[in-house]
């Protein structure tokens, strides 16, 4: 049965918070283990490419960190200076994870080239490949899980992080493929060639998270004109809409309007319109929605305009 959010007035619950802080700590030491075996093991074996997974690993646990301090400024409070709330921290939490995800990539880029120059040929043992299968399973189990919590939970920085873990499990299986195949008698020099495959992805997660990020932190558009549109022409009393606009995230969405009515309505009369389309909003398009509502009166006659 899917999770419903607990959100109603687009932020996260003090008590969502929370329980997005408790995963961050669980998928921390996880990562942090994963991480510390890797590199032992990619060191003992001389192995460039599962040295530089360990360094991907460790970047996760380091994300988990930004993704902690990101919460912790997110969850304050409404104040004066902050009217919609603190909320955009934990997206700037996300754009920070996907800058470190660079700087890891150029560093296993500009290793994997040194070994690249002068190849070594990994000790591979079948204890350091149960390690690593191990690992996979943990990586697997930490990117599922995150994932499905952030989406039950409306958390970006969930949903950010649980996306660079993916790219580890990615990366993992890439390099042990390579320790399989040199195993088995391929040369050597796959080894840093992986290690670059495994920059690539990196890079590629680094995208992912900031084009997401960077779409709410530019204001792009959440949901469709036209399907805002939709659901406020079904009120009768409306005649016409325009100027509309939508902005945040589906867990912070924001939308603003202008409708036009007949001259005669009353003040209170249009009061109660602008509730019932922002509850309609809310309950056909999005839970965690604010909807703001211009009115303007209709004229039939097109020489008298209104003042938009």
């Amino acid at each position: 049965m899917k999770e419903k959010k607990t959100q109603t007035d687009g932020v996260l619950h003090k008590n969502d918070y929370r329980e997005v802080k408790k995963i961050l700590w669980l998928i921390l030491f996880l990562n942090l283990g994963v991480a510390i075996l890797k590199m032992i093991v990619g060191s003992m074996i001389s192995s460039a490419a599962m040295f530089a997974d360990g360094i991907h690993s460790l970047s996760d646990g380091s994300s988990n960190v930004v993704g902690l301090i990101g919460i912790g400024f997110a969850s304050k409070p409404i104040d004066v200076e902050h009217p919609y709330g603190h909320n955009k921290f934990e997206t700037m939490a996300g754009l920070f994870i996907s800058i470190m995800l660079l700087i890891v990539a150029i560093t296993i880029i500009k290793g994997g080239i040194e070994k690249l120059m002068t190849p070594v040929t990994p000790d591979i043992t079948p204890l350091s490949l149960l390690i690593l299968g191990l690992t996979l399973v943990v990586n697997i189990f930490v990117a599922t899980y995150e994932y499905r919590r952030g989406q039950a939970l409306g958390s970006l920085i969930l949903i950010s992080d649980s996306m660079h873990t993916r790219s580890d499990i990615f990366v993992t299986i890439g390099v042990l493929i390579s320790l399989i195949g040199i195993k088995l008698g391929l040369p050597p020099i796959i080894d840093p060639i992986v290690s670059l495959i495994v920059a690539a992805v990196i890079i590629k997660a680094a995208y992912d998270i900031f084009k997401e990020t960077n779409s709410i932190l530019t204001d792009k558009a959440v949901e469709g004109v036209e399907r805002i549109e939709e659901v406020t022409r079904s009120f009768e009393e409306v005649l016409e809409v325009h100027k509309i606009r939508s902005r945040g995230t589906q867990n912070s969405m924001y939308v603003d309007m202008h409708i036009k009515v007949v001259p005669s309505m009353s003040v209170e009369d249009g009061h109660k319109l602008m509730h019932n389309i922002d509850k309609k909003i809310k309950a056909e398009i999005n839970p965690n929605s604010q909807t703001i509502v211009h009115i303007e009166p209709y004229y039939c006659d097109e020489s008298v305009k209104s003042d938009n």
